[in-house]
């Protein structure tokens, strides 16, 4: 797997003040503009919270012929957290949370993708806060299309669930009538574009 980044390219996923490119390694790229990692949280027990990361390279190498061989590294920037919350995406970018300062990176390395019905399950391993632990996510693969401007495109979704504990992200509240101010359980939704180079 090629594992070549290049620094300060990043994929913009809301607002018009960030800007979007992709790492062009591997044999596929990111459509930039129809691509976003985001994540969801229970939130005082009775409701979600929502955000994005703004800036994340992907190098995918694809193999057509077997997906099964495919392989994927992803690299987050995570003082690019979005919440759309000033006061809450500092304290996110905190020691309380990924302390961004000391660790301004996420990354995940895939190492297998293994056909699940009619999803693959997607296992890697992911490094937060200076933590790498294996984790495995769900993950769905279109077929191979030609869209209006003659590019060859896949679209990937993945779905997966984490524990934050795991990864060091402990800060939480009790609440008076029980249970906690954030869950543990972090929920990943990772939509792609990618394009065939």
């Amino acid at each position: 797997m090629n594992n070549r980044i290049i620094q300060g390219f990043g994929l913009t996923l809301v607002g018009l003040l960030f800007t979007a490119t992709s790492a062009f390694a591997g044999n596929y790229s990111l459509d930039t503009t129809h691509s976003e990692v985001g994540f969801s949280v229970k939130y005082m027990m009775v409701s979600s919270t929502s955000g994005k990361f703004d800036k994340f390279t992907v190098d995918a190498t694809l193999d057509d012929n077997d997906l099964g061989k495919s392989s994927v590294t992803v690299v987050i920037d995570a003082t690019t957290i979005n919440t759309e919350n000033a006061k809450r995406d500092g304290h996110l970018k905190a020691p309380d949370f990924f302390d961004v300062e000391k660790h301004p990176e996420l990354k995940f390395v895939s190492t297998g993708l293994v056909k699940d019905g009619v999803a693959w399950k997607l296992n890697g391993n992911l490094t937060m806060r200076g933590v790498t632990k294996p984790v495995s996510l769900k993950a769905e693969i279109s077929d191979t299309i030609k869209n209006p401007w003659g590019d060859l495109v896949r679209g990937v979704k993945v779905r997966g669930v984490l524990k934050r504990s795991d990864f060091g992200l402990k800060w939480n509240k009790a609440l008076e009538t029980g249970g906690v101010l954030v869950s543990d359980d972090v929920s990943l939704e990772i939509d792609l574009t990618l394009k065939k180079q």
